[in-house]
């Protein structure tokens, strides 16, 4: 099999938990390996906070897609992983949860090297995932097949049964949780899943991958196909692969919808966001500013729910504001070494996403366009907090904006960076108009103290996750997934659980054979009344 190389070496301190110089993809076994193939791209992953060289990864050829595909499909139809009882299946995810847990700390530190998130932050979060191996574990244990009640001598028992062979594209600004909230479900409903990770974050995928076998998970049942573009295009046309489960922005996703469609198979999008965070006059002031910092500024603003649209009541803008900025810069002056614990906000993924950001405000903030309370430039220069060197990195400073009309691209464009646009409101009604006027409908969060409100403004605003006096609260039982141009199905709970398997009828006819010989004779001669279907 081809493995992630283990060429250990001693390495600098900042690369202390990368052990591995290069990857390549981690594929089904290979008996007889084409002697004829090509050598594969190799890409050198960098750190977005010094531009260090980490590793090297080689990339997926088409050949290896087809290969792929093709030695997981052989593992579906042997049935080693997706005939196994649940019981084993549900065994086998309790021991990668718990090798996972063993990990976090080496998995965060690689996370923050490839992503250039805080340390913080990563250990945080992947502190959480062995949470969605375990629930999908349990629910293998739990969930039971049903009898419908279908009329006459007969019973019929309604199974699930795994797809096939199910691909999965996900992105680089949290590559480990958004492949295992995918993983997860899709494994324990007996799949074959191809990862085709970002091409800017593979790393922790590809390890994450040679835990899984060593946890017992069978060879070929998890391959991870490092790549571009074009590697998820291949996959969602391959007629074998069955389900397509991708995060990413709404243009990819119609792309690959579109190529999907055409082969009939299941399609689950996590795509673009613009989330509304409405602030009402009677909200916590202190509780709230620090929640929208949380929405806006967590992973450099780069998730697909972050709080980019900030719609704060009249009466209290003059209070609130003033309140959020203070935050804001405080976040700004504790920047430094995304390894350091006590760095509050890491980079941008890259020198080309951070040129983006730029561009964008700048196109954007002609003159009478808006104004900028805070921030709007990358940070140069020494870090305040331990003088880290941000001449090196993509570091942008945390940025609020206001005075920018509903038809900027600022408000109606997701910019995927730590930038947030204020507006006033006066009423409720105007308040929703403001939350409702997007293309995308992922996330949402309101602060009220007032209950009936809270419910209210809730089921209004067109989302599928809207959080009240709080943000970004995820767990494995909670559906999550977008309205509008923000995706089509749901991740997380029994939902994800059985768009990755489908339902299987087994009618059984339990009369006597005398009993069907006289009835279930349709053409008999004598057969004038005889039940159809």
């Amino acid at each position: 099999m081809l493995r992630s190389t283990a060429r250990a070496t001693r390495q600098t301190a900042s690369f202390r938990m990368l052990h591995r110089s290069s990857y390549t993809p981690f594929l089904p076994t290979v008996p007889f390996p084409d002697p004829q193939l090509k050598p594969r791209e190799q890409l050198s992953i960098r750190n977005p906070a010094n531009g260090d060289h980490l590793c090297v990864v080689e990339l997926a050829s088409e050949a290896d897609v087809k290969q792929t595909v093709a030695g997981a499909q052989s593992i579906f139809q042997a049935g080693t992983w997706s005939k196994a009882p649940a019981i084993e299946r549900s065994k086998v995810l309790s021991r990668m949860a718990r090798a996972l847990e063993a990990r976090i700390s080496e998995l965060a530190e690689i996370e923050t090297l490839q992503t250039g998130r805080s340390i913080r932050e990563m250990k945080a979060q992947l502190s959480r995932l062995p949470e969605w191996i375990d629930y999908y574990a349990a629910l293998l244990r739990t969930t039971q097949a049903f009898v419908a009640p279908t009329q006459g001598k007969l019973i019929n028992y309604v199974q699930r049964v795994p797809l096939g062979v199910v691909a999965q594209i996900t992105p680089f600004n949290h590559p480990l949780l958004i492949s295992i909230k995918k993983l997860a479900p899709a494994l324990a409903a007996g799949n074959s899943v191809i990862v085709k990770p970002s091409e800017l974050a593979p790393i922790s995928v590809l390890e994450f991958a040679r835990m899984a076998e060593a946890a017992g998970l069978p060879s070929g049942v998890l391959s991870v196909l490092p790549g571009y573009g074009a590697s998820a295009q291949l996959l969602a046309q391959n007629p074998l692969v069955r389900k397509v489960d991708v995060t990413a922005g709404t243009n990819t996703g119609r792309l690959l919808g579109s190529t999907v469609g055409r082969n009939l198979a299941a399609f689950t999008a996590e795509l673009g966001g613009k989330a509304p965070i409405v602030v009402f006059e009677d909200a916590d002031i202190p509780s709230a500013a620090n929640g929208v910092a949380f929405a806006a500024f967590v992973a450099s603003g780069q998730t697909c729910v972050s709080g980019t649209r900030l719609i704060v009541h009249d009466d209290i803008w003059d209070t609130f504001m003033p309140l959020f900025l203070k935050k804001t810069e405080s976040i700004r002056r504790r920047m430094g070494n995304p390894l350091n614990p006590k760095s509050s906000m890491g980079t941008v993924i890259s020198e080309r996403h951070l040129a983006r950001i730029q561009t964008m405000l700048d196109k954007s903030l002609e003159p009478g366009k808006g104004t900028i309370l805070t921030g709007g430039q990358r940070l140069t220069g020494k870090s305040e907090l331990d003088n880290f060197d941000f001449d090196r990195g993509s570091f942008y400073a945390p940025t609020v904006i206001t005075d920018v009309d509903t038809s900027n691209d600022l408000w109606r464009e997701e910019i995927f960076g730590p930038v947030v646009v204020a507006k006033r409101f006066s009423t409720e009604d105007e308040a929703l108009a403001l939350a409702n006027d997007s293309k995308y409908g992922l996330g949402a969060g309101v602060w009220t103290q007032n209950l009936s409100r809270a419910h209210r403004v809730a089921a209004a605003i067109e989302v599928g996750i809207c959080w009240v006096n709080t943000a970004h609260r995820n767990d494995p039982s909670s559906p999550w997934g977008g309205m509008k141009e923000s995706g089509i199905g749901r991740e997380n709970g029994v939902e994800a659980f059985e768009s990755y398997s489908q339902s299987k009828s087994v009618i059984v006819n339990i009369a006597s054979t005398a009993e069907s010989r006289q009835t279930d004779d349709w053409f008999a001669e004598d057969a004038e009344g005889r039940r159809y279907g």
